[in-house]
């Protein structure tokens, strides 16, 4: 019985060599270890080196009938359906967007969100959510791509996205009347693959057709939830054979649950649970306060937290600041990293940018946004120093 456990594993170990050279003499010694360690006092380790060899012939017919069953899957059910080991070891490093912000993309730990997913970004009012998905947009557009976005809530404001840089020119915007329209117009623009970004702005403003027809007050329990889960599984099928990131903006509400603290509320977000389990990343959005210039309001301080990341470690916090009419502070994340990683010299409250020395820090960013060209390099800089490859 130990002889046909070793003939076993020897077996096992050289019929692994053929597919994987580079691991079979370290697995080969892995397993003879292994096995007269534990089997030492019963089995003498000769017995191990007299085992013979597989057998050839039985080996190349299971290669031919390998060969011919992934043949038939690819002739029976498309391209899509066959396997290879060549395909399964390939690079899976998934294609990303911006984010706009660097700390957003170091917190999302591969340089930005990925093409072929889903995306929630989800938070209380003015949090910043509706400005995140125009600077999306805009690093999309950077790229060549095209963009779409969806307006549910009728809130969209030209003005506002040309000036964080959005070229409106070339962005598709729809306002849907209804629930079934917008998810069915979703589905037939992803899998067309022509789109780079579609937003839809946002879950909780959807409007099912029956609540259209239908009269105020009347009752139609989870109809929102039941187009969700029936849509979002099309719409997911049709992303596998495209690369169009879908990035779903949501609201949050605040459950009571029996059984818990006295005023203890949980917080939900619209829509069932559908989106929460087919999206590869959720943000959460959180306003922590105010941005500040002589007495004046001038922005909000945001903090987006990844809740969910199938790509890369979840959980992550990134601290932002968004200026009223201009989007992100790009300059103050670019020259606190640049600092940090060395690519600025800071000395004392004195900063050194391209031989030029700034007393402060206003003074550094505004060189920053003022100088053609500076911004973007040290961005570059940071972007291939951080994620050791061009996003």
């Amino acid at each position: 019985m130990v002889t046909s456990f070793h003939s076993l594993t020897l077996n096992a170990v050289s019929r692994s060599s053929r597919f994987f050279p580079q691991f079979a003499r370290r697995d080969a010694i892995s397993f003879v270890g292994a096995s007269t360690r534990h089997l030492s006092s019963v089995a003498d380790i000769s017995e191990c080196q007299c085992d013979e060899f597989h057998d050839d012939n039985n080996e190349t017919k299971k290669d031919s009938a390998l060969r011919e069953a992934l043949s038939r899957l690819s002739g029976d059910f498309g391209r899509e359906s066959m396997l290879s080991l060549q395909r399964f070891f390939s690079s899976r490093c998934a294609p990303v967007i911006s984010t706009g912000s660097l700390k957003l993309d170091l917190a999302l730990g591969i340089g930005g969100l990925p093409k072929g997913r889903m995306v929630e970004i989800y938070g209380r009012e003015a949090s910043g959510k509706t400005t995140l998905a125009l600077h999306i947009i805009k690093e999309a557009q950077k790229l060549g791509g095209y963009c779409a976005y969806l307006d549910v809530e009728n809130a969209m404001d030209p003005s506002l996205a040309e000036s964080i840089g959005v070229n409106t020119q070339n962005l598709l915007i729809s306002h849907p009347d209804s629930a079934e329209n917008l998810l069915c117009m979703v589905d037939t623009l992803a899998k067309s693959g022509s789109l780079d970004v579609i937003v839809v702005d946002s879950v909780a403003a959807l409007v099912p057709q029956c609540e259209i027809d239908g009269s105020i007050g009347d009752s139609k329990r989870d109809v929102q939830a039941r187009i969700m889960t029936q849509a979002l599984r099309k719409i997911y099928s049709s992303l596998c054979r495209s690369r169009t990131l879908i990035i779903f903006l949501n609201q949050v509400r605040y459950n009571s649950k029996s059984g818990q603290a006295f005023g203890h509320m949980d917080e939900v977000t619209c829509g069932g649970n559908a989106l929460k389990f087919y999206s590869a990343i959720r943000l959460r959005m959180i306003r922590t306060g105010l941005l500040k210039s002589e007495d004046k309001i001038t922005g909000l301080g945001v903090c987006v937290q990844v809740m969910k990341n199938k790509l890369a470690p979840a959980m992550q916090k990134a601290e932002l600041g968004i200026q009223f009419g201009r989007g992100f502070c790009c300059e103050s994340e670019v020259l606190e990293l640049a600092c940090e990683y060395g690519i600025i010299i800071k000395e004392g409250s004195n900063y050194f940018i391209e031989g030029e020395v700034f007393g402060d820090k206003q003074e550094a960013e505004r060189y920053l946004a003022e100088k053609d060209g500076v911004l973007e390099n040290i961005a570059m800089v940071l972007r291939t120093k951080l994620f050791q490859r061009k996003i």
